[in-house]
């Protein structure tokens, strides 16, 4: 036996259904169009259905749109005729997934679909198919050769149709004005949704957690504030708890190498004044790009009167998953 070529094998996979989406794209006309007015109009749920691989793209779609603003769910058209079909209401559009277009178990349940007067949209390869001519809106995927040398497994003709899915969702999402907070909430347990989500003070180290020493104290005493608090940094606050400024590692190190007497020295001599700062409403996404940009390892947080409130760090940040 010959060693196969691998990477031949994959080079023409890869062509072949690149070629399959670009003949999809000249194939758009003012039935996608119509499509997306049902889809955007609709009063109920985009029910996707489709058997076998179809089926399995059909799954995907449905995913895609209702995480990008457009609610959705699939329905096996097998357990559709079983019961399932009760899922389907008129307010309802539904989106129909065939390679041929006659596929039994999609056909069989048509003339439900027609009498409950759900709008219908069809993906298929046949525009003659009784799936096509059914339809409100036929989106014709129809490709020259799948992938497969048989010319046989689902290959391009699936990546056309999920590309078709594709297609649908973003459009519409488009047209809602679907944001990146809109997405964030459709997936709140992703580090997305962790990014747009979380604010600093939902991760902050408040109450007496925070470090913070007077104005006045010495340095000694500061540098036991630091390391109670694990922040690698304590505020410095005016009597009346306004913050004066921000003692840090690395303004230790800087005193350190001008040999501050670390027992009597103020600490107000050695911190850095001028602070960056932040309110607690901040995202905590935001928090990481002040960090980045300005070189700094920790932020304070402070209320509408300048006064501390709470503290993060890098570490915060990396526990929580943004980072």
């Amino acid at each position: 036996m010959t060693q196969p070529d691998f990477l031949a094998s994959a080079r023409r996979t890869i062509q072949l259904e690149t070629e399959a989406v670009r003949d999809i794209e000249r194939h758009l006309d003012e039935n996608f169009l119509r499509a997306c007015d049902l889809m955007l109009n609709c009063k109920g749920r985009v029910i996707v259905t489709g058997m076998g691989k179809s089926g399995h793209i059909g799954n995907k779609i449905a995913a895609t749109l209702a995480s990008t603003g457009t609610p959705s769910f699939f329905v096996h058209p097998g357990e559709a005729s079983h019961g399932d079909l009760g899922m389907i209401t008129a307010q309802d559009v539904v989106l129909a997934l065939s390679n041929s277009g006659e596929t039994a178990e999609v056909v069989t349940i048509l003339p439900l679909i027609k009498r409950m007067n759900a709008p219908l949209i069809s993906i298929t390869a046949n525009s003659n198919s009784t799936l096509a001519l059914a339809s409100a809106a036929h989106l014709y995927i129809g490709v020259e050769q799948e992938a497969c040398p048989l010319n046989l497994a689902p290959t391009s003709s699936t990546t056309a149709q999920l590309v078709m899915g594709d297609a649908l969702a973003i459009a519409l999402l488009e047209a809602r004005g679907f944001s990146a907070e809109d997405f964030a909430f459709s997936h709140p347990g992703g580090s997305l949704g962790r990014r747009l989500l979380l604010k600093a003070e939902t991760i902050m180290h408040s109450g007496d957690d925070v470090p913070v020493v007077a104005s006045g104290t010495p340095l000694r005493e500061a540098l036991l504030e630091v390391t109670r608090k694990r922040l690698g940094m304590t505020a410095v606050v005016a009597e009346q708890g306004q913050l004066l400024g921000i003692f840090t590692d690395g303004d230790l190190r800087r005193a350190l190498d001008q040999n501050v007497d670390l027992q009597n020295t103020p600490i107000d001599e050695v911190m850095t004044t001028h602070c960056t700062t932040i309110k607690p409403d901040i995202l905590a996404a935001e928090c990481l790009q002040i960090m980045d940009s300005r070189k700094i390892n920790a932020l304070i947080v402070t209320d509408q009167n300048n006064c501390p409130i709470g503290a993060l760090n890098m570490h915060d940040l990396l526990k929580a998953g943004v980072i």
